[in-house]
């Protein structure tokens, strides 16, 4: 579930922020088009690295070893 609500909280931060540089940064339609992807790219960059150190710990890849003494 929190997977889920995150990505949604990624996906409606990068649609506000989009908004955002349309509204403020309107220099033409070139400009226009590098910040739009400037704001996407970066946003699912953060996500991207969200969703891999969540993922990771869900199921790590090296497992503690116990003593018998623990």
């Amino acid at each position: 579930m929190g997977f889920l609500i995150t990505t949604l909280i990624f996906a409606l931060i990068g649609i506000i922020v989009s908004l955002c540089t349309r509204i403020c940064c309107n220099r033409g339609p070139s400009a226009n088009l590098l910040h739009l992807t400037l704001v996407i790219t970066a946003t699912v960059c953060c996500w991207m690295m969200w969703a891999i150190v969540y993922l990771a710990q869900m199921k790590p890849l090296i497992v503690p070893i116990l003593s018998e003494g623990e």
